[in-house]
């Protein structure tokens, strides 16, 4: 491990948990770790978490909604269940696998005032993925910039639990984030682990502990994104690819002495310490069949097979285009403990950057990320309002 500087504790109806910061890196490379890029960084269509879905999209059986009361945030993204506790319905596969299709088809949802342990929080995230079919490979991410701490096991080992992020606007200022507060916002607009081979399905975070105001999240719909677009501009995003990561957080890092965590990562794929991979800029959700936009957000470098000017030109429009569309995003205010989730191939999001000038701000919470498939695109796959318009017209 390190050397420990600081204990964060944070005490929970069930749990009491210990984050461990480290002020000096004595990581050890694991075993599996690779330098330079995955092997598999720009073979998109290949490896062992490669998988096509075939079939219609994923329905739920109704359990979950028939049991508990739920409200749209809005029209198009957010859904909140204000009564339900995620851990009564952990051990349910019905109303598990029912919850996964409902984040998908309404990209984030929300509960308030959670009770749920870490160990719950990462079998929640792993078996969204596993109970709509993503493959046998995908397990929970670990994020590279873990040897820079994290919750110790509960086992008495001693050892930090790498699948657990500690989310942290104390560290973030230790970091030189603060930066980011004169920044536009969509400098901080992202899907989480693009950067990956094999990037997150569904992603979990738990605030723990919130200012009286301040710090709210926002979460954007990229199906939505995908519907505002002409048919012509859709047709020919759907023959691009792009390069995801190209080294990011290579700036992060530097500025601390930590090495990045160069071994597998939730699947076979994310290994190596320059995280690039080539993605699809449009994709399909195999939950819903529906397609979005994909090539966004701070980790999207650029478009390959087009100059430098073009490709700054589409990720301009796209950027300003998914910013300037109030209907197309939700915006969530914390209060202790609540737990939003999420599903990163259809939506991307962002911390408000209205903080980081205070002082006295802390924003404290609980991440895990589960991963998915290798991005793709199948060419039969809809749109999400054509979709619905049929649905409808069907009905």
């Amino acid at each position: 491990m390190g050397i420990a500087t600081a204990v964060t504790t944070i005490t929970g109806p069930r749990e009491t948990v210990e984050y461990i910061h480290l002020e000096k890196d004595e990581f050890k490379p694991p075993a599996d770790s690779v330098k330079g890029p995955s092997p598999f960084a720009d073979k998109h269509l290949e490896g062992p978490s490669y998988k096509l879905f075939d079939g219609d999209a994923l329905k739920p059986s109704g359990a979950l909604d028939s049991e508990y009361e739920f409200i749209e945030t809005t029209p198009v993204i957010g859904r909140e269940y204000p009564t339900a506790q995620v851990k009564d319905i952990l051990e349910n596969d019905e109303l598990i696998r029912d919850l996964a299709i409902t984040i998908s088809r309404r990209g984030v949802v929300f509960f308030r005032n959670q009770d749920l342990t870490l160990e719950e929080q990462k079998t929640l995230v792993d078996k969204l993925g596993r109970l709509t079919g993503k493959p046998e490979t995908s397990g929970i991410h670990i994020h590279p910039s873990t040897p820079a701490g994290g919750f110790l096991k509960k086992d008495g080992s001693g050892e930090i639990d790498p699948e657990v992020s500690f989310i942290s606007s104390v560290k973030n200022k230790k970091l030189n984030y603060a930066t980011r507060r004169i920044q536009l916002a969509r400098t901080g607009i992202h899907s989480d682990i693009g950067f990956e081979a094999v990037p997150s399905d569904y992603a979990s975070l738990k605030i723990v502990e919130t200012p009286s105001h301040g710090g709210d999240t926002l979460w954007y719909s990229a199906t939505a994104l995908y519907d505002k677009l002409s048919p012509s501009f859709r047709a020919y995003l759907e023959t691009l690819t792009g390069v995801y990561g190209g080294g990011y957080q290579k700036e992060r890092l530097s500025e601390s002495t930590y090495e990045r965590y160069s071994g597998v990562r939730g699947a076979p794929e994310n290994v190596g310490d320059f995280l690039s991979a080539v993605h699809p800029a449009v994709r399909t959700n195999p939950v819903t069949r529906w397609k979005s936009v994909y090539a966004l957000g701070h980790q999207f470098r650029s478009f390959n097979g087009l100059t430098e000017d073009e490709s700054k030109a589409i990720q301009d429009y796209l950027n300003d285009l998914l910013v300037g569309s109030h209907d197309i995003q939700v915006r969530f205010k914390w209060n202790k403990n609540d737990l939003a989730i999420w599903d990163n191939r259809s939506n991307f999001h962002a911390a408000t950057l209205d903080f980081y000038s205070d002082t006295d701000y802390v924003r404290t919470g609980v991440r895990t990320v589960g991963i998915g498939e290798r991005p793709y695109f199948d060419p039969n796959s809809r749109s999400r309002a054509e979709d619905l318009q049929t649905s409808h017209l069907t009905s």
